[in-house]
């Protein structure tokens, strides 16, 4: 089992840059795929960012692709998710995933920090 908290989320006006990092407890962070979701007031959560367990393999929903980094150091049991060009649309409260058995943007993803506010002000 694994714990996940999110920091990093904050205001920052449009075009400006945060970058997000998930923390994880446990020993054993690099058998974890994990990802990045988000989800706006009134609407479903939704994918945004994601990394296979050695870092190799990433993947980015079409709305973030070229502004949005995934990356992990599994030295420091850390996924980071850089954010630039940020956007008012990229308001949401974003979430960190991990799951031991699949990865991608469709994985069932089963464990879930409690999210981090993000609002960019236009």
């Amino acid at each position: 089992q694994v714990q996940l908290v999110e920091s990093g989320g904050g205001l920052v006006e449009a075009g400006g840059s945060l970058r997000l990092s998930c923390a994880a407890s446990g020993r054993t962070f690099n058998s974890y795929a994990m990802a990045w979701f988000r989800q706006a007031p009134g609407k479903e959560r939704e994918f945004v960012a994601a990394i296979s367990w050695t870092g190799d393999l990433t993947y980015y929903a079409d709305s973030v692709k070229g502004r949005f980094t995934i990356s992990r150091d599994n030295a420091k049991n850390t996924v980071h998710l850089q954010m630039n060009s940020l956007k008012p649309e990229d308001t949401a409260v974003y979430y960190c995933a991990a799951d031991l058995n699949h990865h991608g943007p469709s994985a069932p993803y089963e464990y879930w920090g409690q999210g981090t506010q993000v609002t960019v002000s236009s």
